[in-house]
């Protein structure tokens, strides 16, 4: 059975939409920039069209207790305000999203790096060239 979740918020400058999708690997989330703020019928025709193209991160394990359905509405307020006092790390939708930020930026420094020493090689392939150019004609 697969879940999902869609909330509108704003963080600021922008309205962002977190999605999140919980199966039986875990949650996964994905995080969009709206811009302006969306009214319920852009957010519709934007799920219709972009959801296969939405890029969730890593599953991230959800506990049992987090995926029960019925909650003792005290033990709720108590749990909402122990979260309230304590802000941690976030929730389990922000450490997926932290993860996958970091995913990307390692592979955006790994090909920048790739891009750089091919360029370094490329310019010296060329002095060599020059020099063997040089050294042609005597």
């Amino acid at each position: 059975m697969t879940t999902g979740s869609l909330t509108v918020l704003f963080e600021d400058p922008f309205w962002i939409g977190l999605f999140e999708m919980i199966d039986q690997q875990g949650l996964r989330a994905c995080k969009v920039t709206f811009g302006a703020e969306p009214t319920d019928k852009e957010v519709i025709e934007f799920v219709d069209k972009n959801w296969h193209r939405l890029q969730f991160s890593q599953t991230i394990e959800v506990s049992a207790e987090s995926e029960r359905a019925k909650v003792n509405p005290k033990r709720q307020l108590r749990e909402a305000r122990k979260q309230m006092q304590s802000q941690g790390i976030g929730t389990k939708s922000q450490q997926a999203l932290k993860q996958q930020q970091e995913q990307n930026k390692t592979e955006r420094k790994q090909r920048s790096k790739a891009e750089r020493e091919a360029e370094k090689q490329r310019q010296f392939d060329l002095r060599q060239a020059k020099k063997k150019e040089k050294h042609k004609g005597h």
